[in-house]
């Protein structure tokens, strides 16, 4: 009989949140309903005290408008802010980041080497690119270890995220053109008739479907596809259409330039 799987996750471990907008928020009720941390054992920091102390009353974690007393108060640091303020808060909260810590970045586009370089040397610093689908708890989440991680580092960050989607390591790579591509299925939805409010129900389940397909099969999408494509169907009549606009090349063509864009958001000492 097989063992369960190890958690490493430990009872008492305490999670802060550098910032508390909707990413955070969406963890932080991922993380307490799977019961892995519990709420108050989460602190989450903001400028904003109308809303902190909303957060409190419907989730019932603690709150600051301290970023450094988050830091000291918590085993793992998730840093949710934009882009724009990772340089300032970091170098405030740096005196307080030691080895003993783990810092998890959500920041949009800010590489690893760029917050090491802010943090002393050694800090333990995983990045995160989680997607909007963590609201709603289905996000698809890669991270990226930095240098000094320790052994385990990487996969208690999977077990955490795996709270709210699926998680797996990789390179600090940015893509997606998820939310264009459903818009263009209820548009197209809408041309045909369908009402704004259905068309726009039936394209993201249809994105959702197939890419559970994907997932829960292990098929390779082309062998998907042409399961469903029949003789002279509707399926491989839009295909045709897809492939004569060049619907490969422009998605390849999005995801290059998402990447470009990431990498010009990463250069914070700009």
């Amino acid at each position: 009989m097989a063992s369960e799987r190890k958690t490493r996750i430990s009872e008492n471990m305490t999670v802060g949140f550098i910032g508390a907008g909707r990413m955070a928020q969406a963890m932080a009720r991922g993380f307490i309903s799977a019961g892995v941390i519990k709420a108050e054992n989460i602190m989450l920091s903001d400028v904003n005290p109308h809303m902190l102390n909303s957060i409190k009353k419907d989730l019932g974690v603690k709150i600051t408008e301290c970023n450094r007393e988050v830091v000291t108060r918590s085993d793992l640091i998730v840093l949710a802010v934009k882009p724009n303020v990772v340089s300032p808060i970091l170098k405030e909260v740096s005196s307080d980041v030691s080895k003993t810590k783990l810092l998890v970045s959500i920041a949009a586009g800010i590489p690893i080497s760029a917050i090491e370089q802010l943090l002393p040397k050694g800090s333990r610093v995983i990045r995160v690119m989680p997607n909007t689908p963590a609201l709603v708890l289905a996000a698809a989440s890669v991270l990226a270890p930095g240098q000094a991680v320790v052994d385990g580092d990487t996969d208690l960050v999977i077990e955490l995220l795996q709270c709210i989607g699926i998680a797996e390591p990789g390179s600090e790579k940015l893509l997606d053109a998820t939310y264009m591509a459903i818009e263009a299925l209820a548009d197209g939805g809408v041309k045909m008739g369908l009402p704004r409010d259905l068309a726009m129900k039936l394209a993201a389940q249809t994105m959702l479907g197939a890419a559970k397909m994907v997932l829960e099969t292990g098929k390779h999408p082309g062998q998907l596809k042409d399961e469903v494509c029949s003789p002279g169907g509707t399926t491989i009549a839009a295909l045709h259409k897809l492939e004569r606009a060049g619907f490969r090349a422009t998605l390849i063509d999005a995801v290059e330039a998402a990447t470009l864009r990431a990498q010009e958001l990463g250069d914070i000492n700009s």
